[in-house]
């Protein structure tokens, strides 16, 4: 006779139509406890899936059911597996959208009852709703009744078509999840067409707007920052999280393979945005003097705050550009910054990130190919350099067909025309 299984240990049995069915108690999203029940071909198979639910259950974290409200499963998807995939900073982002717009309007609709229709309609109403109300709603008033903006009135800021395809990404993402657990058949924001958005125009500084501010900055402590981000491209958190041992300054080198971002009230270091955003890039000699003169700058700001140097908590050893006290220099600083050097300089108020597409604009300019541009920004692709540069690659195109003329030698077409009228 057959050992009887303890109790919490699950049961195994064989159904009539030849399937093997586990059954054992798991945590829902709310804590309660419910029972679930897994199915497989062979008793191994589903001793397996029993093996990692009462895993999940000994963790505490709780397991997904295809008739639970679809809010619910957003809170499973974005505590459990969301985290292992996602980086810190999509992650926040995510939680944000789920909280404020996708949990109020779809979180009461069961998890395999969710149909294109209600993406449909949701995208639809959030593309057209104020985003004040949005976030403004009140819990306790009747469908339809919202609070708004804290004068009283609407004041009509419609989401971003980037925001709605940040949305849709949510729910295609967390969806995807549920089909590969077997919760439900279909990706249903897969079947809505992903909202478009359309590209604004870079309009990066010209060269001469670029000597003014880098002249204005020549005294600023973080000149060599700035000078790094024109010439070279970088992304703020890839610049502000540069150590020593990343840069060769014989050799006028750096190598990119950290970044740095701000999450709630944490700074937190990790790995670039994409594989191909871990670069070594080659530095101008201008670059390389200024950083030499900026870690002399650092050694004698650390010998002036003596024990007040304290490096920010899980901050890299050797960081390049430290505030004052040897602290990380946070990232939504730098745009303060840089708007009181615009102001001085007498130039169009930019962002940080604007001075990446300055380089490229730059780099362009002077018959750089879009490749190599390319490899020194770590964009993903090269569609992606040529379909954000496209508007400014006159020059270079220009320059490139006047140089076909050069390879193919004079046009004999017209002496022989010349000749014929001449005759």
């Amino acid at each position: 006779m057959a050992k009887r299984r303890a109790n919490g240990e699950g049961t195994i049995t064989k159904r009539a139509d030849g399937r093997y069915q586990a059954a054992t108690y798991v945590y829902r999203p709310d804590g309660t406890r419910t029972r679930k029940f897994a199915y497989g071909k062979t008793r191994e198979e589903v001793a397996d899936k029993l093996t990692e639910l009462q895993a999940k259950t000994r963790q505490g974290i709780p397991a997904a059911e295809s008739t639970m409200a679809f809010g619910d499963y957003l809170t499973y998807w974005l505590n459990t597996i969301a985290p292992q995939r996602l980086k810190p900073s999509t992650l926040n982002s995510y939680e944000g959208l789920s909280r404020l717009y996708i949990r109020p309007a779809l979180g009461k609709k069961k998890l395999n009852r969710l149909s294109p229709a209600d993406v449909r309609r949701f995208l639809s109403e959030f593309k057209a709703s104020c985003l004040c109300c949005l976030r403004g709603a009140d819990q306790d008033r009747p469908e339809g009744k919202r609070s708004c903006c804290s004068v009283g009135r609407c004041c009509k800021r419609a989401p971003s078509a980037r925001t709605v395809q940040y949305i849709h990404a949510v729910l295609r993402s967390a969806l995807q999840q549920a089909m590969r657990e077997e919760l439900i058949a279909r990706n249903v924001a897969r079947i809505v067409e992903t909202p478009t958005v359309t590209s604004q125009e870079v309009r990066p500084l010209d060269a001469a707007e670029v000597r003014m501010l880098l002249k204005v900055a020549q005294p600023h402590r973080l000149y060599a920052l700035w000078l790094l981000l024109v010439s070279t491209g970088l992304r703020r958190g890839e610049a502000l999280a540069l150590t020593w041992s990343d840069i060769n300054l014989v050799s006028g080198t750096l190598r990119v393979r950290r970044n740095v971002q701000r999450i709630r009230r944490e700074l937190i270091f990790g790995t670039p945005k994409t594989k191909r955003s871990v670069r070594t890039i080659s530095l101008p000699q201008r670059c390389v003097r200024a950083l030499s003169a900026h870690r002399e700058q650092q050694e004698r700001e650390r010998k002036v705050a003596g024990a007040k140097w304290e490096p920010t908590p899980g901050q890299p050893a050797g960081l390049v550009f430290t505030t004052a006290t040897g602290g990380v220099t946070d990232p939504r600083g730098l745009n303060r910054m840089l708007t009181i050097l615009c102001r001085k300089a007498g130039v169009r108020r930019v962002r940080v990130h604007d001075l990446r597409h300055t380089c490229a604009s730059l780099l362009l300019a002077q018959g750089v190919d879009a490749r190599t541009i390319m490899e020194t920004l770590g964009h993903s692709t090269i569609t992606m350099t040529l379909d954000t540069y496209a508007h400014v690659m006159g020059t270079a195109l220009r320059a490139a067909s006047d140089r076909m003329d050069d390879v193919l030698g004079p046009d004999l077409s017209n002496d022989d025309s010349e000749g014929e009228t001449a005759a």
